[in-house]
């Protein structure tokens, strides 16, 4: 079984095989996970939790955090130029009712964002994982008298979003590239953001009591991840199945809603919000069409990262990437994985 899936997905790899094939392959896999964590939602798995957590107390907080430079943030931004909305959003995005366009949807996220973690002009404001910028430059934009640092663990996003803020005239911007294992600040902040980057976490707790020493008395903390409905997994590349972790998201890991609750102590959760996956599923489809639509200039862009010879290869596998996100997010009706929100306040009180 495994040769023949194999040979499917390098078939697949190079472009051999139509995307309503590839579609259907997605939806296996994910029908597939799904079967696998099903047992572990019952009662009388909750020791399953209990060791995931004790596994994750024993980690680094970010394993590998080399692994997601190579595999995302360190193509040039002229790539995500062509994917992504005009905002440089690289995350999920809210699509109301009357939002018709990527980039109504990711101003709804952007404003939903900031409303959240009760962002007020005047703060002085931390994002952890920045991406290419998008609320960091939202909320220097739309807050001007905020001061604000964001961290990326990837050069060529310092200087994207350095770029685009010398652009706008925005001077309350601070761009810092560093690996978050070796991070530490001896300022204060009144907000500290995250946007899909406990996603590559895996001592929460360690990250939680870090966080909580960087906040000011009152101060809060504001994440955005995607989740799995009830349990937590990790990305290990054991096998041809295991396609994403291979080439999109080593030693990354699927939250469950309810995982950052387990880790309160320093940090206290405020208020939890649900979006259902349709918003990524169809943020996934957008960034799809924009790469079909710009297939000539991708190319170009992935020969110089990749290579001539693997260039045609690599579009396909952002393609199929795309194709997997949108599938994903999609299955049970959209609620079998999907987006969470947390504001969380330093618990002043703790021991």
């Amino acid at each position: 079984m495994s040769s023949v899936l194999s040979t499917c997905l390098a078939a697949a790899d190079r472009g051999w095989l139509p995307d309503t094939i590839i579609r259907s392959g997605i939806r296996h896999l994910c029908e597939e996970r799904l079967k696998t964590l099903n047992p572990l939602q019952s009662l009388s798995n909750q020791h399953y939790l209990k060791e995931f957590i004790t596994a994750m107390d024993g980690a680094e907080i970010a394993p590998l955090p080399d692994k997601a430079n190579s595999q995302h943030y360190e193509l040039p931004p002229e790539f995500f130029e062509l994917v992504l909305g005009d905002y440089k959003k690289y995350s999920c995005c809210y699509w109301n009712p009357g939002d018709k366009s990527l980039v109504d949807a990711e101003r709804s996220a952007l404003q939903i964002t900031c409303d959240r973690a009760q962002i007020e002009d005047g703060q002085h404001i931390l994002e952890l994982g920045c991406g290419w910028g998008a609320l960091s430059l939202w909320m220097a934009t739309n807050f001007p008298n905020t001061r604000i640092t964001a961290l990326s663990n990837s050069a060529a996003q310092r200087h994207y979003i350095e770029s685009q803020a010398r652009s706008a005239g925005l001077n309350n911007l601070e761009v810092k590239t560093c690996d978050i294992n070796n991070y530490t600040s001896v300022c204060k902040y009144d907000r500290i953001v995250s946007i899909e980057m406990f996603e590559h976490l895996r001592n929460y707790r360690m990250m939680f009591d870090r966080i909580a020493s960087w906040l000011t008395p009152g101060g809060k903390l504001f994440i955005h991840i995607f989740a799995h409905a009830e349990t937590p997994y990790t990305f290990c590349d054991e096998g041809p199945s295991d396609w994403m972790s291979r080439h999109f998201f080593t030693g990354g890991m699927m939250p469950s809603h309810a995982l950052p609750l387990s880790f309160e102590k320093d940090l206290v959760a405020e208020k939890h919000w649900r979006w259902n996956g349709h918003h990524y599923h169809r943020t996934a489809e957008s960034w799809l069409v924009n790469l079909d639509h710009n297939r000539s200039n991708a190319l170009t862009i992935l020969k110089r990262v990749y290579g001539k010879q693997h260039s045609t290869v690599w579009f396909q596998r952002w393609r199929i990437f795309f194709m997997a996100c949108a599938e994903l997010f999609a299955m049970k009706d959209g609620e079998a994985w999907g987006v969470s929100h947390y504001r969380f306040i330093r618990n002043d009180n703790a021991n």
